[in-house]
């Protein structure tokens, strides 16, 4: 039987594996109607004007200029949202 070893607790490989499979199908359907690209207004409503103000002075998220707009790839904005960051670097 393969385990994984945490600081409190022994868990089951398979049960590790099950886990994380349900949480990226979570993710996934979390997620699916979300457009390719939206509006930096939009992505100001969605994640916070600080927030992606800040990822972008940090070169964690690219702005594409387009006529008459910037938008963001909501998949980078999403990911972002989602992991911890230390913002007193």
């Amino acid at each position: 039987m393969d385990l994984l070893n945490f600081s409190d607790m022994c868990v089951k490989y398979s049960t590790f594996l099950d886990d994380v499979a349900a949480r990226v199908v979570h993710l996934l359907k979390q997620d699916a109607n979300d457009p390719e690209f939206i509006s930096q207004n939009k992505a100001f409503e969605m994640f916070g004007r600080g927030n992606v103000e800040r990822w972008r002075k940090h070169g964690k998220v690219t702005p594409y200029k387009r006529p008459g707009k910037i938008e963001y790839k909501t998949a980078d904005l999403r990911l972002l949202q989602r992991t911890q960051q230390d913002y007193f670097k």
